[in-house]
């Protein structure tokens, strides 16, 4: 990113450094860009040094889990001991300036997970089965020498394809402590060191619509920044609940709020459950019935066509497969977008609204208003979330939602967007090097229980093997960093469970981690990680919007009980490993982040000293085109600045996929398509197993955890209990009320929670929030809700993805 002049620092904001003078923070300077130090009215409660009056310390630091958002702590300390925490208080609460990054609720509860009860003291070894949670506690140099050998063991006997980094996104935002992707994480770069390792793509968030919208826009598809909905006239959010995933100030639900308090903008939320963005704020609420947003979309566009409402100059210019005229060469006659609308191709149906109707479950002459409206506002600003595609159908999904700003011809406009969730501007700070794999060869982040258990038997074209025709040997031994997806996040626990059990399939799983998970009771060896109070970090945002910032976590207390962070463990298995010189390159983390931040500042020259920005805490810059407009110079000259699809243009129709379509082996309803269709997927509503199992169960994030962070925070799970969300009428059939202890179950599994009966649940559908930490009894019960007992461990078609909202389960009064 250049360095270009900020242009929104508010008056108030110039004022305050003429009252600035040296002192132990230093001044606030005009940086080129960015905020370089705080104002000096919170100069006392922002400094690193002890108040005039007590002992007392605030110290900067960051909440780094995977909720979307970065968000700075300051920390009060007194005697080596956090004693309160507050958030960020530089800037003030107009989004067109350098605004306060606020933490919410459970950042602020940061100190509760410091000192909780489940905290990690020592290293251990596992001394009775996996998941029994039975260990004996070891020194440091036992683990360290155990886990060096079982690596040359392994190494020697099977080679590093055998050797996995397990999915985790605990210390997601972190630099040094980055654990994900795991090509960008400390274990990867040990790992390379030693030759490599098997390693993974996609991720439990959004595998269905990165691999889905790669073929129509190349690569990650992009999104306006929120901010830009200042110039929408209309905003249609389909599974897109930023009230709930991103609350923080470092997230989206504000800049939402604030843009369309400037632009008056209507909204429209599409989504079974009426969530927390509306809650009041929204114009309309249209229930949808699961994993059918495919067919809405298509009877949208049926409205759009017919009415003359698409942008057909948009579509001839930038697009490739939207009608005859620019299809590729060697597709199907009448293997367009339009012909499969208007039920002119392949299928002959036509996806009119009353056809879209009997599937999503909204009543028809809603569709035709719907399609109306979309079709007539512009710019409209449509944006899915990442449930639609978190099912058996995802992909599809995927495209066909972004179907609607691509014929409307809002891509790459001032109010408009792509269809995607909304995009960021970000900063060019320099994240710690981790070398390159020497191993080619990754599985889809969510078959790795199926390489332990038939490894060589996986292919490219069955199960999406990359870099090679398939894979020569299973996972013997898994590296679990700041990850709860061994178990918890991970489907079908009863089947995971059961592989993980058996030792000689995967010989060894290493878990570091702060806490006692239901995923750490599966380690061999147990490590237990320094938070992220208990060390020094850069950490960086997710989805700031139109201002991004890096936070100064610096260390606020000593590490507890025999805790070691993640650079001090793997600098002490490369020693082990003879690569330490080249691993530690002669630095030890503090050296590093100095070196990482002089190249940083190399990047944006308005970055302060590393000394003042210690003190500072938080670095804050505004994007100096006002908003990110994603595919603008696309938008503006496709010749000169096309996409990275095959053609250089939105492909409404992928000779790519059809060519997949036609090799892959896919099983029984299993669709990959040229075209953005609507297919049903494996159980869904159509599915025949409604007979047994009626209700679709579909997941949610829910506030009072980031996943499955916080999970364990006592303050935050009585402030949010866990409970799953019915409909009055399906309850009603059933005999429950609500607060009632209830049966969720399947063939996988059974949960057992409280009802909540409610009207924000559309019927048929119930719901539960993702992340409850698995607490089972002897019978494998769960009770503290968990939703993937229930979920399946069949991946999507395409992306080989987790669909973990498509499940089909049975409830009864317990």
């Amino acid at each position: 990113m250049k360095n270009t002049k900020e242009t929104g620092l508010l008056s108030a904001q110039v004022s305050r450094r003429k009252l600035v003078k040296s002192s132990a923070i230093g001044g606030l300077v005009a940086a080129s860009g960015g905020l370089s130090l705080p104002f000096a009215r919170k100069a006392v409660a922002q400094s690193n040094t002890a108040s005039a009056n007590t002992n007392e310390k605030v110290i900067w630091s960051a909440c780094t889990v995977n909720c979307g958002s970065r968000c700075p702590l300051r920390m009060h300390v007194v005697d080596g001991e956090i004693k309160y925490v507050e958030t960020d208080n530089t800037g003030d609460d107009n989004y067109e300036g350098l605004h306060q990054v606020r933490a919410c609720l459970r950042g602020r509860s940061m100190r509760r997970r410091v000192y909780n009860a489940d905290r990690l003291k020592y290293p251990m070894k596992r001394v009775g089965a996996r998941g029994e949670g039975k260990f004996k506690r070891i020194s440091w140099e036992e683990a360290f020498d155990t886990i060096a050998a079982s690596m040359q063991h392994i190494i020697k006997d099977y080679g590093n394809e055998a050797i996995y980094l397990n999915y985790g996104t605990g210390t997601l935002g972190g630099t040094m402590t980055r654990s994900w992707p795991p090509g960008s994480t400390l274990i990867a770069r040990l790992m390379n060191c030693c030759g490599g390792y098997l390693n993974h793509y996609g991720d439990y968030s959004t595998a269905q619509i990165a691999e889905g919208l790669n073929y129509t826009y190349g690569g990650w598809a992009d999104g306006n920044s929120p901010s830009d909905i200042e110039n929408s006239k209309l905003v249609v959010l389909f599974g897109n609940n930023p009230g709930e995933t991103r609350m923080s100030g470092g997230g989206v639900t504000y800049y939402l709020e604030q843009a369309r308090q400037k632009s008056d903008a209507r909204m429209i939320i599409i989504d079974p459950r009426y969530n927390d963005t509306g809650a009041g704020r929204e114009d309309e609420w249209v229930p949808i019935r699961p994993g059918t947003d495919a067919a809405l979309a298509s009877a949208l566009a049926y409205v759009m066509i017919k009415e003359d409402l698409v942008d057909q100059p948009f579509l001839d210019k930038y697009c490739v497969g939207y009608d005859e005229k620019t299809m590729p060469a060697g597709a199907p006659a009448n293997g367009h977008y339009k012909a499969y609308i208007l039920g002119e191709g392949a299928d002959g149906i036509a996806k009119t609204p009353a056809w879209a109707s009997a599937i999503t479950g909204i009543p028809a002459d809603k569709i035709i208003k719907l399609g109306r409206e979309i079709g007539a506002a512009k710019p409209a600003y449509i944006s899915q979330g990442w449930g639609p595609q978190r099912h058996s159908n995802g992909e599809l999904a995927s495209r066909a939602i972004s179907m609607l700003a691509i014929l409307t011809g809002n891509v790459g406009i001032n109010g408009g967007n792509s269809g995607a969730r909304e995009g960021s501007y970000s900063l060019d700070f320099v994240r710690m090097p981790t070398f390159e794999n020497p191993i080619q060869t990754s599985i889809s982040m969510f078959l790795w229980t199926d390489a332990i258990v038939r490894g060589p038997e996986m292919t490219a074209k069955r199960d999406g093997v990359r870099g090679k025709d398939k894979l020569d040997v299973p996972i013997k031994m898994i590296w679990n960093y700041a990850g709860n997806c061994l178990v918890n996040q991970h489907s079908e626990i009863n089947r995971t469970h059961e592989i993980l059990q058996d030792d000689k399939q995967c010989e060894m799983i290493v878990v570091i981690d702060n806490h006692m998970t239901a995923s750490a009771k599966y380690a061999d060896i147990l490590l237990p990680d320094c938070t992220a109070s208990e060390q020094i970090d850069f950490c960086l945002d997710a989805s700031a919007g139109n201002m991004s910032y890096v936070i100064f976590a610096d260390q606020v207390i000593k590490p507890r009980f025999e805790c070691k962070n993640i650079y001090e463990m793997t600098s002490e298995l490369a020693k082990r490993m003879g690569v330490e010189a080249q691993f530690t390159e002669g630095r030890n983390q503090e050296e590093w982040l100095r070196h990482l931040y002089k190249q940083s500042q190399q990047a944006m020259p308005g970055l302060p000293s590393f000394e003042e920005f210690r003190q500072q805490g938080i670095y804050k810059q505004r994007d100096p085109e006002g908003h990110h407009v994603a595919y603008k110079a696309f938008r503006e000259d496709p010749a000169a600045n096309p996409l990275t699809t095959p053609s250089g243009k939105i492909e409404i129709y992928s000779a790519q996929l059809a060519e997949k379509a036609a090799t892959w082996e896919l099983a029984k309803d299993d669709v990959i398509d040229p075209l953005p269709i609507y297919s049903a997927g494996f159980e869904s509503y159509e599915d025949p197993m409604v007979e047994k199992f009626p209700l679709q169960l579909t997941g949610f994030h829910y506030k009072a955890r980031a996943h499955s962070t916080y999970g364990n925070v006592d303050l935050l799970k009585a402030a949010c209990r866990q409970e799953m969300w019915i409909n009055p009428m399906d309850a009603k059939k059933r005999g429950i009320t609500n607060g009632d202890i209830v049966r969720i179950f399947n063939d996988r599994g059974e949960v057992r929670i409280n009802a909540k009966v409610t009207p924000r649940m559309m019927p048929g559908v119930v719901a539960l929030g993702e992340g409850a930490w698995y607490s089972p009894d002897a019978n494998r019960v769960d009770h503290a809700g968990s939703i993937n007992v229930l979920t399946t461990q069949r991946p999507s078609p395409l992306a080989k993805g987790n669909p973990s909202h498509s499940n089909l389960v049975q409830v009864t009064k317990a």
